[in-house]
């Protein structure tokens, strides 16, 4: 089944199940090299006039290295029978293993960016603001215990979305 172009808000995403229920694959890089990982914290809405996407990911990543340098990411969401696929991506760094292999996902390119054929929702975002969380701004001493004690802190990125796609 191809994908058909469409516009943000004509995908009628429920952004707080799709984000924080069903995840989705955030890839970076170029159609030579890429990564992809799971996310399940993110934000979908508006910012300077533009439908947007909020995404955070640990500077320890692998995916933040394709972030860092590229200027496009994917937003890839899947159905729920794909939970095992996104939940091997979540535990397994790109540094380490063949996702694609290991998973049978089927790279696609979609406007320069690197998606997945087996996802239902794709969009397209152009980088257009990053920055590190600051622990010092964090308000609640529990939240910068629980998530991040020891670890180191998500950079936010935020990218416009370029373009929305939807399995036809």
């Amino acid at each position: 089944m191809a994908f058909i172009q469409t516009t943000p808000d004509a995908l009628g995403i429920e952004p707080f199940s799709t984000i924080g229920g069903t995840w989705f694959l955030l890839t970076a890089g170029t159609p030579e090299a890429f990564n992809t990982m799971t996310c399940s914290w993110g934000a979908l809405g508006e910012i300077w006039n533009a439908p947007s996407v909020t995404a955070y990911v640990r500077t320890s990543r692998y995916t933040h290295e394709f972030l860092e340098k590229d200027s496009r990411f994917t937003i890839s969401v899947f159905p729920e029978e794909m939970r095992p696929t996104l939940a091997y991506c979540g535990s397994h760094s790109g540094r380490d293993f063949d996702k694609v292999k290991e998973t049978g996902l089927t790279p696609v390119t979609l406007d320069g960016a690197v998606a997945f054929e087996e996802a239902s929702i794709v969009l397209v975002c152009e980088k257009v603001y990053a920055q590190m969380l600051d622990a010092d701004a964090i308000g609640d001493p529990e939240i910068l215990e629980r998530y991040y004690g020891l670890d180191e802190m998500h950079k936010m990125y935020i990218g416009r979305i370029v373009a929305a796609y939807r399995k036809g």
